[in-house]
């Protein structure tokens, strides 16, 4: 049985999987993936009968890859990234367990029909509400202010929770749809916030060289503005040609950061190419959003190069990367096969957004070939590394 109290001398020696927080959410969101996008694939593609407690299967999913996975994938980051940042140690043990229980409760009631729309949103706004307190409380312990906006993000992650519920329940009217794009804006928002610091300096001591790579601040200023702007237009106020203009701006925009974070010798280095290959398809996803207003271009086509290739392949490099650098190992030599995971999906990403806008009458083949690549890059994943996310540390450190 895994013990959830603090771990004593021997049962470091076996198991540490509630020492800190990436570990179990780590694990937990790659398997849960793996067995979200199946079940979508079997609703979506063989009319599987799924009651998700009355939840619409494609409001359903939508919610899941996005405050389902990636908010427990950045709440397990950010219980790791906090401890070294103020030097303060992050909820662990019995603590970490229950704020596990709560993530996985609310993601297992709809897919077993069990208990009310209610009690899951409790249970799911009680989770980020309660990860925000424990990413907050060391920061507030060490007076680390420079860390209020990403409290913030995780405040307003809490309210478009709320948003989609309330929506489920009949009381905001497009609940659902503005809590699950206002997500998706939130989660670019914490991905371009954490990226402008991290990528730049994970290339810089990644590559075999001598390389300075470059920071605009009226860049990074600039297209934060905008993509508010176009949150507010997309999912607020709801005038198309407005976000098709600010995502054209923001295109541009990302594009000179990627000119300016690009050295050749990245693509020497499997951590670090699939970072700067996931910012890409981010980026392309502004085009193919400005595309949709004014070209015959599927609006869900710059949905997925967000999703799929930008928050689904930088989050399994950000996985990796983390994993192996807080269990001790050395970040440029990953496990063999890890780099193929990588390749899984970024193959998803072009088969789901590029494909279909070469051969769109094979629409329905790419999207189910794009779900396999999906399930098989995670399912690489898991079973790579659900040994170091389970084991202790190899240098006896704890964490």
């Amino acid at each position: 049985m895994i013990n959830i109290t603090e771990p004593n001398p021997e049962q470091k020696s076996s198991i540490a999987l509630w020492q800190l927080g990436f570990r179990p959410f780590f694990l937990a969101t790659a398997i849960f993936s793996v067995i979200a996008m199946t079940l979508w694939m079997g609703i979506y593609q063989f009319n599987w009968p799924m009651p998700l407690l009355g939840i619409n299967s494609i409001v359903w999913h939508g919610h899941e890859m996005l405050f389902g996975y990636a908010l427990a994938v950045i709440a397990g980051f950010l219980l790791a990234a906090v401890k070294n940042w103020t030097g303060q140690q992050t909820i662990t043990g019995l603590k970490l367990f229950l704020l596990f229980l709560l993530w996985a409760c609310a993601r297992l009631l709809p897919l077993f029909n069990i208990g009310s729309i209610e009690i899951v949103a409790l249970l799911d706004c009680l989770f980020i509400l309660l990860t925000a307190i424990a990413v907050a409380s060391p920061i507030i312990k060490v007076k680390q202010w420079a860390q209020v906006g990403v409290l913030a993000i995780l405040a307003l992650m809490f309210t478009a929770n709320l948003f989609y519920y309330a929506g489920l329940m009949g009381l905001v009217e497009n609940g659902e749809r503005i809590g699950i794009y206002s997500c998706l804006y939130l989660v670019l928002t914490m991905i371009f916030v954490m990226g402008r610091r991290v990528i730049p300096f994970f290339i810089e001591r990644g590559v075999n060289e001598n390389v300075s790579l470059r920071n605009r601040k009226w860049l990074d200023i600039s297209s934060l503005i905008l993509l508010i702007a176009l949150w507010f237009f997309d999912v607020i106020y709801l005038q198309s040609e407005i976000a098709g203009a600010l995502a054209g701006l923001l295109f541009v925009l990302h594009a000179i950061r990627l000119f300016d974070w690009h050295t050749k010798a990245l693509w020497k280095s499997s951590m670090l190419w699939v970072l700067y290959t996931a910012y890409s398809f981010l980026t392309l996803g502004f085009a193919l959003k400005t595309a949709s207003v004014w070209f015959d271009v599927s609006p869900f086509l710059s949905v997925h190069a967000f999703t799929v290739g930008g928050i689904g392949t930088l989050t399994l490099g950000m996985m990796s990367r983390v994993t192996l650098g807080h269990t001790g190992r050395n970040v440029l030599q990953p496990p063999r096969g890890l780099s193929i995971a990588f390749i899984l999906l970024l193959i998803a990403t072009f088969t789901r957004v590029i494909l279909p806008l070469l051969l769109p009458d094979l629409y329905n083949m790419w999207i189910v070939i794009s779900q396999i690549l999906w399930i098989a890059g995670f399912g690489l994943f898991v079973t790579l590394f659900a040994p170091i996310l389970i084991k202790p540390r190899i240098d006896g450190q704890p964490g």
